[in-house]
Parts: C-alpha cells; sequence; structure tokens
C-alpha cells in the first residue's frame, strides 16, 4: 500500500511518500518539502500571519498533486506545534481545508511524543531495554520513556529551536543573557524529569529529527550520505567543547557548518543549548541519533490499525 504522509511542522512542510504493509518497514518512495517556518510566522498576538497561511495553503495543494501523481491511496496529513499553539489555530485549518481539500490534524505535545516513541522503539527494538527518547522541533521539545512500545511517561515543552531563536536569539545574547537562558532551559526540563525517571534510568537515550542530526554531525558524526543504517552518537563532551564556539560564529559561519541547512542555521545555538540542557538534566553522555522519528510513528500507527494491508 502507497502512503502519503503530510507533516506540517513548525519549521518545514513535509511530504513523504512510502510504500507500506504490516510486519515491514515502511519504504521511502518520494520526498517533497519546503521551508515554510510557521513558528517565526506567528505575530506578536501568537496567531499565524496572512504569508504563513498562504505558505502552507501554497505547500499543501502541492503535496495533494504529488501524492495523487505518486499513486497514493491514502494521505495522513497532521500539523504540530506551530499550528497547534496559535491563537487562530481553527480558522488556520478551515482555510486549508476549503482551499486544498486536506483536513490536517492537529497533534497534541503528548501524541507527537508518543508516536516518535513508538518509532524509535521500533527502529531499535527490543534489545533498547527501557528506553529515553529526545526529539527538538522548531517549536517544542518532546520527551519520553520507558521500557514498552507505549511510553510509560510522554510530555512537550515549548523549548523548539525556532521559538527559541526567535524570542531570544533577535540580537547576540551577551554570557549574562546567555547563563540565564541556560539556567531556565534547565529548570523548565527538570521539572518532570521524575516521571521518566522513577522507573529507572534508562538503558539507552535516543534522539531524534534534524536539529539532533545536524548537532550530532557538527560534532563528528557520520555524513547523511553514508546511510542510515550507520551509528550516529552525540556526545555531551563534544557538544560542549562546541557550544562556545556556536555561541561566537556568524549566521554565514554556522550555514557553512556541516550538517547545517542555511535556513536553519539561525537555530543551532539555542537547539545545541537545549540539547545540552538534556543531556545535563537526565545525566546522560551521548545520544544515539535515531533515522526515525515522528513520521515513521505516524505511519506505523496506520498499519497497526490495519493488520490486512500486508495481503496488498
Amino acid at each position: 500500500m502507497r502512503l502519503g504522509v503530510l507533516d506540517i511542522g513548525s519549521n518545514t512542510g513535509h511530504l513523504l511518500v512510502v510504500d507500506a504493509h504490516g510486519g515491514a518497514a515502511p519504504l521511502p518512495a518520494s520526498s517533497y518539502k519546503q521551508p515554510l517556518r510557521l513558528a517565526e510566522h506567528l505575530d506578536d498576538d501568537g496567531a499565524v500571519g496572512r504569508a504563513g497561511v498562504d505558505a502552507l495553503v501554497e505547500f499543501t495543494t502541492q503535496a495533494v498533486r504529488i501524492a495523487e501523481d505518486r499513486g497514493c491511496a491514502e494521505m495522513l496529513a497532521f500539523a504540530t506545534s506551530a499550528v497547534r499553539d496559535a491563537v487562530n489555530a481553527e480558522a488556520v485549518l478551515e482555510t486549508v481545508h476549503e482551499r486544498t481539500g486536506v483536513r490536517l490534524k492537529v497533534l497534541s505535545g503528548e501524541d507527537e511524543a508518543r508516536l516518535t516513541f513508538l518509532a524509535v522503539r521500533r527502529w531499535f527494538g527490543w534489545s533498547a531495554g527501557r528506553l529515553a527518547v529526545f526529539d527538538i522541533g522548531g517549536g517544542s521539545l518532546e520527551i519520553a520513556g520507558g521500557a514498552d512500545e507505549g511510553p510509560g511517561a510522554a510530555w512537550s515543552l515549548p523549548l523548539g529551536a525556532a521559538r527559541l531563536a526567535r524570542a531570544h536569539f533577535g540580537v547576540v545574547p551577551d554570557d549574562e543573557a546567555l547563563r540565564a537562558l541556560r539556567r531556565d532551559l534547565r529548570t523548565e526540563i527538570a521539572r518532570n524529569a521524575g516521571s521518566l525517571l522513577r522507573t529507572g534510568r534508562p538503558d539507552r537515550a535516543a534522539a531524534t529529527s534534524k536539529t539532533f542530526r545536524s548537532l550530532a554531525r557538527i560534532c563528528g558524526a557520520a555524513p547523511a550520505a553514508d546511510g542510515p543504517l550507520v551509528r550516529r552518537v552525540l556526545r555531551l563532551e563534544a557538544l560542549r567543547e562546541r557550544v562556545g564556539e556556536l555561541t561566537r560564529m556568524t549566521p554565514d559561519d554556522l550555514a557553512r557548518l556541516p550538517g547545517v541547512s542555511p535556513s536553519r542555521a539561525h537555530q543551532i545555538v539555542p537547539g545545541a543549548l537545549v540539547a545540552e540542557a538534556c543531556m545535563d538534566v537526565f545525566d546522560l553522555t551521548e545520544l544515539e541519533i535515531c533515522p526515525w522519528a515522528l513520521r515513521e510513528g505516524v505511519i506505523l500507527e496506520r498499519l497497526d490499525q490495519m493488520p490486512h494491508i500486508g495481503e496488498g
């Protein structure tokens, strides 16, 4: 069965077309994405502005055409933090539906964390033991952990890289401002840390999505061209060494780093600060990078609901 997964994230709109059936890993067949940067198109009142809505409609229209051309039997369409948190979310969703025919499902932060955890669990398998998963998106940070396929604890915090870039890095923060931000990040992340740790420390800690992949690459992990099966790790010691350097770099310098796209260069420093805070709060020396994340979790849950599709 060919599925289209339309992911409207805080940074990027991404259509992933996969061939999928029960008992097998989803096989990517096509990918189309555009930088929407919805988290940075929120006005002072917290609403997605006209330009952001128009960009979302244009992207969704094109994604529908591509999904039809690729023969998708079904489209799984969802939106995450930027739309979820917008004060005009209902109006945005209705506009997208009226102009494209697509009804976006807004995932809660807990569902986002839960589905990402499912994807990471399936990737690493039961041998990972008690698993902790961290995902830095554009608008939010998701944390989940547990010993089963469903996490025993899962929550979302408004600590996405794009959100923090907009709030704290409009001008280059001085040392005092950076110290205050580092302290605030740790306080916020630690608030619910006990819900993950009270049943025991994780046997494996993993991280997903673009920000963590970029940080791992900056810190020496293998490039994407080496394929998804290469083990990639973000080590706290290496991250600490690079954070100080990153805070002193210009946007152009950041954009030239390996694994960093120009459209996300301004998010690398806040993303690095959140990653470092997560590792400090949970006392982790390394995070293993998982190539599967939220989109794969959405696909896998859909496959679990459709056991008969393995026949096709």
